[in-house]
């Protein structure tokens, strides 16, 4: 027991107003970052998750067969008389 308690090693370091409101700024600027990430990860997912099954849908659903086109003859021109 050869420390001596003094009031710097007992108590810790109060922090001054402006170091406060640094931290509290900065922690609710880090909390909006995190949940507007959050957010869009999860926008993404349900996007995606979406997609798979319009996908998987799409899939199980046989396209109709495609209707041939037939050329239309070209519109005959009247001859000339010369």
């Amino acid at each position: 027991m050869s420390d001596v308690i003094t009031q710097h090693n007992l108590f810790r370091p109060t922090r001054s107003k402006a170091e406060t409101k640094a931290d509290i700024t900065d922690n609710t600027a880090r909390a909006i970052i995190d949940a507007e990430a959050a957010s869009r990860e999860a926008k993404t997912a349900r996007l995606r998750k979406a997609r798979l099954e319009q996908e998987e849908r799409a899939a199980a659903v046989p396209a109709p067969a495609k209707q041939r086109r037939t050329k239309t003859a070209a519109p005959r021109r009247a001859r000339s008389s010369t």
